[in-house]
């Protein structure tokens, strides 16, 4: 591959979004429309990547990663004038241009190096990527002569009725030999329907300056599938979910249902893992190998070990380690570790603490800001009273206590190593090493007292 750089068009606002936002800082499965087409340039080779803003410009550069420079388009005034306001940034490139479009997320890098190799292997002065449409209605039409050489790209509004019966379609994207479109630039005009700048009018000029044009097609039509509405937006999630599932898959996951598994871009899920229909996996979720994630689950931000069951429950920014089963209807709020062969069990909601091996939590049970070691068993109802009204405190079980069913565990507080508390106890104090707490009301029944 020559020496190439890439420029993105994303000044547009995208009116048909029916957003306040720009359309480019839409997320399909948990990432920007535009972070995807700078990866794909990333993936392809080409790491010398800037991007034309408009529309919020301030809010698109913020949104960008280090390293990638933009160009301030000020008017919108059509595709050539967007390329112009880059000269700067590739007038002395000696090699290819490639110009993709922001709103495509579904571009490959794969896709991006066929282009650039077919446009290097026929000299062409320019190549665009281009489908074809059973229905090309809405798109530029690819207008060959018998050789299979690129003449010109009309634009439907501008399209004769025999040339809106081709089925080869524009993408907008397209590579260039950068000094080669520099000299056509110079000749763009806005002599159409729509009184801009079309960058599609250079194929033309460059034949006049004797230069051969081409297409490329893509094998795959939905990488050139573009987002104008809220519709579209969710087509494109669509066919991305599908993409990352079937990635998975074919890495070892299994899935009941794919197309009722939800799962972002940045998720990895180990061999032999069987996902339920209805889970959300989100952020930067790791499972590991053999796992068992039930219907209806959503983890966010969660690190899970090797064959760990989660059924019907939510995590989220914490850790579950191996052998541990979580749920069904459990609760795992940020902050939280779960250590090996744990139990957390039904309507145990644990936040901002600690459940070292081997310990339990079988129903009914709230955890918060607490330490809970070894082997501890925490009896249903237990609750950490970890807030006063004004701070939150922690509580500490070491390792092989035994808390009874309704314990109130009054932080802060300390029960020792082999400890038990008696059901229904409400703990204030620290309790001894191997000692027994009671803290309730002794019994008294009055006998006959409802008859009186």
């Amino acid at each position: 591959m020559k020496k190439s750089k890439t420029i993105i068009l994303a000044a547009g606002q995208g009116t048909r979004m029916q957003s306040q936002k720009s359309k480019v800082l839409h997320q399909v499965c948990e990432k920007n429309i535009l972070d995807y087409v700078v990866d794909a340039s990333k993936g392809s080779g080409i790491a010398d990547v800037a991007v034309v803003v408009g529309y919020q410009a301030d809010e698109v550069k913020t949104s960008l990663c280090p390293g990638i420079a933009t160009i301030l388009q000020k008017e919108q005034l059509g595709t050539g004038h967007a390329v112009l306001q880059a000269l700067p940034f590739f007038k002395g490139l000696q090699g290819n241009l490639i110009v993709l479009v922001g709103d495509a997320p579904l571009i490959r890098p794969e896709t991006i190096k066929g282009l650039v190799t077919e446009h290097e292997a026929r000299g062409h002065g320019a190549t665009v990527l281009t489908a074809e449409f059973e229905d090309p209605t809405g798109y530029g039409r690819m207008v060959k002569n018998q050789a299979d050489e690129l003449l010109k790209i009309v634009e439907e509004r501008d399209a004769t009725v025999e040339e809106k019966k081709i089925r080869e379609i524009n993408s907008g994207m397209y590579c260039f030999d950068a000094q080669t479109l520099i000299l056509a630039l110079k000749e763009l005009n806005t002599n159409n329907t729509q009184g801009e700048y079309y960058l599609t009018d250079v194929i033309e000029i460059m034949r006049q300056m004797g230069r051969t044009t081409g297409t490329y097609m893509t094998p795959d039509p939905e990488d050139i599938q573009a987002i104008n509405s809220k519709v579209q937006l969710s087509e494109v999630a669509a066919v991305m979910r599908k993409r990352i599932n079937s990635s998975l898959m074919d890495n070892g996951v299994i899935m009941i249902d794919p197309g009722a598994t939800y799962i972002g871009c940045e998720v990895i899920v180990g061999q032999d893992s069987t996902l339920y229909p209805g889970v959300i996996l989100e952020g930067k979720t790791i499972i590991g190998k053999d796992c068992l994630i039930g219907a209806n689950s959503r983890l966010v931000n969660a690190e899970i070990g090797d064959h760990v069951t989660i059924q019907n429950s939510t995590i989220l920014d914490s850790s579950v380690d191996d052998d541990t089963s979580v749920g069904p209807y459990a609760y795992v709020r940020p902050g939280s570790r779960i250590g090996k062969h744990c139990k957390v069990g039904d309507f145990v909601e644990v936040k901002n603490s600690t459940m070292a091996d081997g310990a339990k939590a079988s129903h009914l049970t709230y955890i918060g800001d607490g330490d809970v070691g070894e082997n501890v068993n925490l009896g249903c109802g237990t609750v950490f009273v970890n807030y006063d009204g004004k701070k939150k405190y922690r509580t500490t079980v070491e390792k092989n206590a035994f808390i009874g069913c309704n314990t109130n565990l009054i932080a802060p507080v300390t029960v020792k190593e082999g400890a038990y508390i008696a059901a229904g106890s409400t703990i204030t104090d620290d309790v001894p090493q191997e000692s027994l707490a009671i803290a309730r009301a002794r019994q008294i029944n009055k006998v006959g007292y409802l008859k009186k």
